[in-house]
């Protein structure tokens, strides 16, 4: 069985995260030459400032027979006109960034939620809720802030490096080697600093996924925190997260911090170097005053960059720690894949098979050994046994939320690893031990069983309807205080556990499938609610075949089979009176049950 944990981040290096992460959002990089271009006269447009003030100095104010002014204009007003110019591709590659990578971030917020959901129940149970929701968020959040700020700064810095270095040549090819010789050793700092940067944002990033996920779970179980009154153990679960993302984001500030402090340091001393040097030269006749200045303006288009890199290599290693988190979900193998081209199976009466079906949890032992099953079309089965038996796996694997590791699960003959997954959701409806409702209105709720998607509101308000008056809840529709426009509130929170579940059964008739699993949850209901489930799912079974996960044995005393599951053996096979006659597992488990319900 191939490995189902979700890695904490991708192991790729920084150049190939960033090309991964390019193939898979290539909107990123649509019409980059473009791009590419805009931020060559942007940069271009900053050092004209140095050109027109040393020709102004040199021609203008240090003019034979005294200062030119309209020289001096002439220059101000082309280096006015090209700034004007610099600007305005500036705000063009800005726009055009903005565009390109909140697309390309889209497609990857897409593609990284589509895999989520198409991983097994098992892979997602192997990340908190909340720390995987952040990888799909804020991860995704870190790479757009680089790509639209760092992203700019990278593209108009480099260029603006690359112009100045050529233009300081042109004036004082000494004096730029000695500028470059100054920052030979910061840029070998940066190199091994970035490896160190790179392991404390990927810290930074595990830990921002920690605590959102200890928050989420905090939040979603505020009642039972509340209930136990562990409030207090449960905030410092919370603080002890909060203050390790604290602690990580000021290790890896200080770092950069101290990185940027380097390169403060290094510019400053360029500067006073090269205005000693500067002057030496100019007094020998090598250089004119208005190169002396120019060269000083240069030195700062050169420096203003190198020391941004810092800042610019925090937001990069902070984007690429996120991106690998979001790479790690997405490259995640599937447990359960789609067969390409799988099989579509017809509509009917479904017969069940089983075939020496084993599971083996991944790191566990084998749960289930060599089950076989035959189970009838239209038969309503109930599978029994004690907790940990293997009944609620069975349960998985029918409804193909896992493969087993063994063996075959047949629908009308076919291989469920065959079927595509459409036609096997069309056909095979799990309804849980706990219907989860999203927040909306009960019908909305219930609509999601609707699998056309093409009926009309009116249309789909009264099939509805319809369904609730088929399965005799019509009168507990007409208590509620909105009817079906009652709000659910948060994963049905305002409703009752047992009115949850009769939403969900009113959700799975509207869905019609030919085989229906259920995970019976009666265990918690009051009496009444009790009663109208029962009625609802004897009218939901009718003539349909049903596999029902019974914690009660009065639902297998009113099945038309029982399958008996004893640590991961099927042991007995045959209707309620047969079994509870035979003196076996079965007899002993209903004698014990009637012994309790008396």
């Amino acid at each position: 069985m191939s490995d189902s944990r979700i890695a904490s981040a991708s192991t790729l290096g920084v150049l190939a995260t960033l090309r991964r992460g390019v193939q898979l959002s290539p909107q990123i990089v649509q019409g980059l030459w473009l791009t590419l271009g805009l931020a060559v006269l942007a940069a271009s447009g900053r050092v004209v400032v140095p050109l027109a003030v040393q020709r102004t100095v040199d021609e203008g104010i240090g003019a034979t027979g005294g200062p030119d002014a309209g020289r001096v204009a002439l220059f101000v007003a082309l280096a006015a006109g090209a700034l004007v110019v610099a600007g305005l591709c500036s705000a063009m590659v800005n726009v055009r960034l903005f565009r390109s990578t909140e697309a390309g971030l889209a497609e990857l917020r897409v593609r990284a939620f589509r895999h989520v959901h198409d991983l097994s129940t098992l892979s997602q149970g192997t990340e908190r809720r909340g720390a995987l929701v952040s990888r799909v968020t804020s991860d995704v959040d870190t790479i757009s802030l680089f790509v639209q700020w760092g992203g700019i700064m990278l593209l108009v810095s480099s260029l603006q490096v690359l112009v100045a270095t050529v233009l300081m040549a042109v004036y004082s090819w000494q004096l730029t080697v000695l500028v470059w010789l100054c920052f030979v050793p910061l840029v070998l700092v940066l190199r091994r600093a970035q490896r160190h940067v790179n392991a404390a944002y990927t810290t930074v990033r595990a830990k921002v996924g920690a605590m959102l996920g200890a928050i989420s779970e905090a939040v979603v179980g505020a009642e039972t925190v509340r209930a136990y009154g562990v409030g207090r153990r449960t905030g410092r679960r919370v603080d002890a997260a909060i203050e390790e993302t604290r602690s990580a984001q000021a290790r890896a500030q200080v770092l950069v911090a101290s990185v940027f402090s380097g390169g403060v340091l290094v510019a400053n001393l360029v500067l006073a170097v090269v205005v000693v040097v500067g002057t030496l030269l100019g007094v020998g006749g090598e250089l004119t005053a208005g190169q002396v200045v120019a060269f000083l303006f240069l030195v700062q288009l050169f420096t203003g960059p190198v020391q941004m890199a810092t800042e610019i290599l925090n937001e990069l290693q902070n984007a690429v720690a996120g991106w690998r988190r979001v790479l790690a979900v997405v490259e995640t193998p599937l447990d359960v894949v789609d067969p390409p081209d799988g099989v579509a199976s017809e509509r009917g009466p479904a017969a069940l098979t089983l075939q020496g079906v084993r599971y083996t949890y991944p790191e566990g032992p084998e749960v289930l050994h060599g089950v076989d099953l035959e189970l009838p079309a239209r038969t309503r089965v109930a599978v029994v046994g004690r907790t940990g038996s293997g009944k609620t796996t069975i349960a998985k694997l029918v409804t193909r939320l896992m493969d087993p590791t063994a063996g075959q699960v047949l629908l009308d003959g076919v291989d469920l690893r065959d079927l595509g997954l459409a036609s096997l959701r069309d056909r095979v409806v799990l309804v849980p031990q706990e219907g989860f409702l999203m927040e909306g209105t009960v019908a909305d709720n219930v609509a999601y069983g609707l699998r056309d998607g093409t009926s009309g509101a009116d249309d789909v308000a009264a099939r509805v309807s319809d369904a609730f008056e088929a399965l005799g809840l019509a009168d507990w529709v007409a208590d509620l205080p909105a009817g079906l426009g009652t709000q659910v509130g948060q994963r049905g929170e305002a409703l009752s556990a047992g009115e949850r579940q009769l939403v969900a059964i009113a959700r799975a008739y509207l869905a019609a499938p030919d085989l229906l699993v259920l995970d019976e949850a009666t265990s918690a209901v009051d009496p009444a609610t009790e009663v109208r489930i029962a009625r609802a799912l004897d009218s939901l079974t009718a003539g349909r075949s049903t596999l029902t996960i019974a914690h009660r044995l009065s639902t297998a005393e009113a099945s038309d089979l029982v399958v008996v599951v004893d640590d991961g053996h099927v042991v007995e096979v045959g209707p309620h009176d047969e079994l509870a006659a035979a003196g076996g597992v079965y007899a002993r488990m209903h004698a014990s049950w009637v012994a309790q319900t008396r």
